[in-house]
Order: C-alpha cells, then sequence, then structure tokens
C-alpha cells in the first residue's frame, strides 16, 4: 500500500498514471526533512521491474536519510525521476482546471484563411502600392509560374467588350468603336462572333464607311454620283434589292473598290469613252477656252461667243454674246461667268440668266488669262502686265494693284492665299506676294516663251514653246524635273496630286505620272503613262478630275474621254472575284467608244486647218499672226 501523500510511480512501463497529492503531502515532502518514515519506491514496484530497469533486487534505495539526501547514485536517478513526475503531476493538474485551448487548423484551411486576410488587406491599398506589390511578386516568381500567368492574362486582355456593351444598353458605344475600322478590319471583325456581326449588321457599319470615303475622297463623292448609288445613302432611299441594306453595302464597298481599280487602269492604258462635241463656229473656227462641272461646260470660242452646254446630253443651253474679239480665258462659279477677250476687256455674266452684269476695261490688249477667287481677280496681258482687282460683288470690281516686270505678253497666270504666279513669253516664271503685290522672285529655265502653267501647293508645273515641261518648287525657284516628249509647243497644263495633264499644238494629250516625276531615281523614259491622239488641230485648252479628261482644240470641237467603265459592276450580280471584267463590255478594251453630238447637222470630224493662220517663226519662235492667243516672243 502506498503511504498517503506519496504519488504512485510504476518504472519501467510506457505509461505513467500519477494520482494527484493533497496539499498537506505536498508541504510535508518539502518542509519536513526529519520524516524518516518514507518508504522505499520499491515497495511499490511489480515483481520484475528492477531487471528491466536495470536494478538488482537487493539494491535498497533510501529515498532520502535524515538529511533529505540520496544514499547511492541510484537513489539519485529515482529521486530526479520522482521528481520530474511530481512536475508532470503539477502541470496535469493545471490542465485540468484551465480552459480547454482552441484547436489548431488543419494546414489548407490555414492556409484559406490567411490567403483571405492578405486579400482583404490588398484590397484597402491604392492601385499605385497594389501595383508595386503585384510586380514585387512576379520578380520573385520562377519561369514556370511565368507562364502560368501568361496563360491567366491574356483570356482577361483579350475580354469581348463589343459584345458585353449591348447586353448593359451601350449599343451606341459598341457601333462608335466599330465605326472607326477601315474595310479590311470591319471584315475581320465580322468573322469574330455572331454577335459582333449583328453589331455591325444593326449599325449600319458598311453604309457609315462608305459615307465616310465620301467626305474624304473626291473619287468617292464623284463615284456616288456618276454610279446614282449615292442616293441609297439617304434614310428615305432604299435600295432596290430583296437583301437587307446592310448586305447592300456591304457588296456594294468591293464594288466600289473594282470600280476604282479599273479606272486607274484605263488611264494607265488609255481605254477611255470617248464623246465629241461639234462646235460649228459660224466664222472662224476654234475653242480656245473651257471649264465644266457635273452638270456644264462652259466654253469660250474664237467666233467671239460664249456657249454652254448640257454635260449629259451636251445640248447647247445658251450663247452668251456680246465681246468684239475671240474669247480667249474664262471662269465660273455658282453666281457669275467671267471672261477675256482679245478686245481688251474683261466681262462678267449671270451664270443662270446669261445676262451681261458688268464690263472692265483696263488692259491695252488682249486679255490672255484671267483667275479669280474669294473676293480677288487677276488678269493679265499682252500688255506685259498683271493687273489685281478686288471683286466684292459682280458690280463692284476695282483694281487694286498692276504689277509689272515681264518683258513679253504675259500668257497665264494663277494664285493663291500666298503667292501670284505669272509666266511670259519672256521665257520666265514671276511669283508675287498676293496680300502686298510685291515681287518675290524669277523662275527661270525654259529656253522659249512660256505658254502655260500650274499653280498649287507648293509646286508650278509649266509648259513651253521649246516643247518641254518643267516641274518646279515655288519656295526655293528650283527645277525639280524636265518632262520632254511633245513634238510642238505645250499649249495647256493641268497636273493634281497623281497625275500631269498636257496638251499642245502637235494636237496630243499626253498623261504623266507626277509621284513618279517627284522622285529622281525615276528614269526619265516611264514618266508618261499614256499619249491620246484624237484631237485634229492643235490643243488650245484641257481640264481633268479622276474621272476625264475635257480638252478644247483648233478643230472645233470638244473632246470628253471618260476612263470610268461604261458598265459599272452590280453589287447584287458580280461576285467580288469577276468585278470589272472588260470582256463583258464587249468591245476592245484599247479602243475607245465614240460618241459624237453636235449643236448641227454632224459632218467630218476633220478641222478645216486652212483656215487657221500657222504660226510664223520670225525671231524664231511661235505666235499667232492675228495676235489673239498668244504672244511668245524670243529675248
Amino acid at each position: 500500500m502506498p503511504v498517503s501523500g506519496f504519488n504512485t510511480v510504476v518504472i519501467g512501463q510506457s505509461s505513467v498514471t500519477p494520482s494527484v497529492p493533497s496539499p498537506s503531502s505536498s508541504s510535508m515532502t518539502s518542509t519536513s526533512p526529519s520524516n524518516s518514515s518514507t518508504p522505499s519506491p520499491t515497495s511499490s514496484l511489480p515483481h520484475k521491474q528492477p531487471q528491466q530497469n536495470g536494478l538488482h533486487p537487493s539494491d535498497d534505495m533510501d529515498v532520502c536519510n535524515g538529511l533529505g539526501k540520496p544514499s547511492s547514485t541510484s537513489s539519485r536517478q529515482l529521486l530526479q525521476d520522482a521528481s520530474d513526475l511530481n512536475l508532470m503531476d503539477d502541470f496535469s493538474n493545471h490542465l485540468s482546471i484551465s480552459p480547454k485551448p482552441p484547436q489548431r487548423l488543419p494546414s489548407s484551411e490555414r492556409e484559406k484563411a490567411e490567403m483571405s486576410s492578405c486579400l482583404s488587406m490588398f484590397d484597402e491599398w491604392t492601385t499605385s502600392r497594389q501595383s508595386d506589390f503585384v510586380e514585387q511578386i512576379i520578380v520573385r516568381m520562377s519561369f514556370h509560374q511565368h507562364e502560368r500567368l501568361y496563360s491567366i492574362l491574356i483570356p482577361m486582355l483579350q475580354r469581348d467588350f463589343i459584345t458585353a456593351l449591348p447586353g448593359k444598353g451601350l449599343h451606341h458605344v459598341a457601333y462608335k468603336i466599330l465605326s472607326y475600322l477601315d474595310a479590311q478590319s470591319l471584315c475581320r471583325a465580322e468573322l469574330v462572333c455572331t454577335d459582333w456581326y449583328r453589331v455591325i449588321a444593326d449599325g449600319m457599319l458598311w453604309k457609315k464607311l462608305i459615307e465616310r470615303k465620301m467626305k474624304t475622297d473626291p473619287v468617292w463623292k464623284g463615284l456616288s454620283v456618276r454610279r446614282g448609288w449615292g442616293c441609297y445613302l439617304n434614310a428615305q432611299n432604299t435600295p432596290p434589292s430583296e437583301v437587307s441594306i446592310h448586305d447592300y453595302f456591304r457588296k456594294l464597298y468591293p464594288c466600289i473598290i473594282q470600280d476604282i481599280r479599273n479606272m486607274e487602269d484605263n488611264w494607265r492604258n488609255g481605254r477611255q469613252t470617248l464623246t465629241r462635241i461639234e462646235c460649228h463656229s459660224e466664222n472662224s473656227k476654234g475653242v480656245y477656252c473651257l471649264q465644266y462641272d457635273d452638270k456644264h461646260i462652259v466654253s469660250g470660242l474664237r467666233d467671239n461667243t460664249i456657249k454652254v452646254w448640257k454635260k449629259d446630253t451636251m445640248e447647247c443651253l445658251k450663247v452668251l454674246t456680246g465681246h468684239t474679239g475671240s474669247v480667249l480665258c474664262l471662269q465660273y462659279d455658282e453666281k457669275v461667268i467671267v471672261t477675256g477677250s482679245s478686245d481688251s476687256t474683261i466681262r462678267v455674266w449671270d451664270v443662270e440668266t446669261g445676262m451681261m452684269l458688268n464690263t472692265l476695261v483696263h488692259h491695252c490688249e488682249a486679255v490672255l488669262h484671267l483667275r479669280f477667287n474669294n473676293e480677288t481677280m487677276v488678269t493679265c496681258s499682252k500688255d506685259r502686265t498683271i493687273a489685281v482687282w478686288d471683286m466684292k460683288t459682280p458690280s463692284d470690281i476695282v483694281l487694286r494693284r498692276v504689277l509689272v516686270g515681264h518683258r513679253a505678253a504675259v500668257n497665264v497666270v494663277d494664285f493663291d492665299d500666298r503667292y501670284i504666279v505669272s509666266a511670259s513669253g519672256d521665257r520666265t516664271i514671276k511669283v508675287w506676294q498676293t496680300n502686298n503685290c510685291e515681287f518675290v522672285r524669277t523662275l527661270h529655265g525654259h529656253r522659249r516663251g512660256i505658254a502655260c502653267l500650274q499653280y498649287r501647293g507648293n509646286h508650278v508645273v509649266s509648259g513651253s514653246s521649246d516643247n518641254t515641261i518643267r516641274i518646279w518648287d515655288v519656295e526655293c525657284g528650283s527645277c525639280l524635273r524636265l518632262l520632254e516628249g511633245h513634238e510642238e509647243l505645250v499649249r495647256c497644263i493641268r497636273f493634281d496630286d497623281k497625275r500631269i495633264v498636257s496638251g499642245a499644238y502637235d494636237g496630243t494629250i499626253k498623261v504623266w505620272d507626277l509621284k513618279a516625276a517627284l522622285d529622281p531615281r525615276t528614269p526619265a523614259t516611264s514618266l508618261c503613262l499614256k499619249t491620246l491622239s484624237e484631237h485634229t488641230g492643235r490643243v488650245f485648252r484641257l481640264q481633268f478630275d479622276d474621272f476625264q479628261i475635257v480638252s478644247s482644240s483648233h478643230d472645233d470641237t470638244i473632246l470628253i474621254w471618260d476612263f470610268l467603265d461604261s458598265s459599272p459592276p452590280d453589287p447584287m450580280e458580280t461576285d467580288e472575284g469577276d468585278l470589272g471584267d472588260e470582256g463583258a463590255t464587249g468591245r476592245d478594251p484599247s479602243q475607245p467608244i465614240v460618241r459624237r453630238h453636235s449643236s448641227e447637222e454632224p459632218d467630218s470630224p476633220t478641222a478645216e486647218d486652212g483656215n487657221f493662220s500657222l504660226p510664223n517663226e520670225e525671231n524664231g519662235s511661235p505666235s499667232l499672226n492675228d495676235g489673239e492667243n498668244l504672244s511668245l516672243s524670243d529675248h
């Protein structure tokens, strides 16, 4: 039996079950060293326990002697074990009376809790701090982690925002975004998914793309009028087909592209539909000047008249009379026609009624050329002067300044807001400031008198009786290119962003590649794209646009060279791959189609050249011996 106040200790077994000591026992054990009745621990051990712990049965240990110290090493060890067991007993007592601590979470749940806490803290940070933190995380990641991160980011960055916008009632935003696409991108967008196709169709984006092209490109605007599809852009007019409006404009777009491509090929290859107007002047033959628009052609003739033609039917609408000499130059706008004549006068006519509104008498010889724009008019004369006029109204035209400096007749003049540019029979081109009429510079290069020029942008293109064409930089005065090919005097010239068109006394019209001419690496032999030879007399004047050339000649005819195919591609009947098939016209594409219109009964188109005074070669340069047109003297 164990003695009261001591713990029962089983030595050598795997489990130890200490008993809870009483307070009195604990006190006695710790404070009464004189108590010598403490039983030996061996009295409570099992029979074989000493052998299991390495103790012989005859080795008795006194747990403590009268002085409270162990009597041997074994006794000291047992005493230490007992002391440790007492500490364990005290810890057990503490556990039995203290509250039970929370259980530790499994690792997976603990990680989730920690991650949730981190994300909550991350959400509270500013955007900048979040970005910095993520950057620090990324630089600590491995390459394989970067690959996984990339696979996560790509779908996030490629979200289908177009489909999401209509779902939120933002259809107009989706339309607006896709409306900035070009045709190729719009085709690709239609193939993304049915939702994108529906947005494009509902937004009429192909129609809007065509409308945008019409506003920025004059070729598209002209085609809308020439082909007639422009009227379907109006909401009140619908295309004459069973397909939807979206499908119509979607198929129309590639047809327009093919139409333009065919027209450019026709320009390069000289294929055109030719329309001839026989003017049949009464007294003397020759059409010296002309201008046209979409509806009318206005021509000035050697028989002192101005004739207005209806462009689609080529019918002569009215004849304006009043000049007493040949009409050498003209220009008109939506209100007035202004003409200059060999009778030295300038006359202003009402464009609608044909009534003469004003007559200006200033030059003492033939008025060879004139231009007007923005309440300013500039005229030039055989009297070697240039007159600058303030043109507020047709009846209120006042002379502002007279420019002198040329040593021969001033044959042509052109101007804009910066410069007035004039050319003369003295072989020079002079540049003047428009606002104050001060002289700027002289361009030298032509070997003989200059008959024509056009000034546009930073370039001046001139034609001369030395049979050449020169391209000039108006700012520095240098000659950029020399074009050769005409066999006689270059009488008229016009140019745009792509090409130069010139007419000469050799009866030909030449088309030149302007972009190639401005490239010094282009060989001179490849600059002339095509030569047109339908006039039977000298070419006096021409005008052109992207679709056609209109020219007039000494042969008393006006020719319209139309480079647009006569049969347009049908968006409802023609596949995209078959657009613009020249074989469908049933004609030789190298030969022009000729249509004849006349103000009288048609007769032979051959001009009566014998009635026209050929240029003399006095002083080595040509001039008209009647003094009506050019005055090109050699100095």
